[in-house]
């Protein structure tokens, strides 16, 4: 299993580079042309997550992603280290900046990968979305 790393200061101008290393380690790694723009847009909307994340809480630690190529499957993970709970503007409650924060990002991940998964606690929170790769039966 082949895994490649990267990790960028939490700045929106480095999204776009992580769309592209994405989108070309995927390809290498065998995934269907027809899903790349989904996959880079998804990436895109993970890291700008992340991004924003880290802004809201204050953190200079990079945003992290780690691309994984298994014998029929292609991962990729997101990984920030925001805690889950989301420090709240003096008008609105820390739910209310919470779902803003996330719903729509996480609404558009889910609509662009049918394999995703969410995970946050105290130390950060983590996007995990994958896809097929060539030789994988499809679903």
């Amino acid at each position: 299993m082949a895994t490649v790393e990267l990790r960028f200061s939490a700045s929106p101008e480095h999204v776009r580079t992580a769309r592209l290393v994405a989108a070309a380690v995927a390809r290498r790694a065998g995934v269907d042309e027809s899903v790349l723009d989904e996959l880079r847009l998804a990436v895109g909307e993970a890291c700008s997550r992340a991004v924003g994340l880290h802004a809201i809480h204050g953190l200079t630690t990079p945003v992290r992603v780690a691309l994984t190529e298994g014998e029929k499957t292609f991962s990729i993970e997101v990984g920030d280290d925001a805690p889950s709970a989301v420090p709240a503007p003096r008008d609105r409650t820390a739910g209310e900046a919470a779902e803003e924060t996330d719903e729509l990002g996480l609404a558009v991940i889910s609509g662009l990968v049918d394999d995703v998964e969410v995970m946050s606690d105290a130390a950060g929170g983590k996007i995990r979305m994958s896809w097929p790769t060539a030789g994988a039966p499809l679903s």
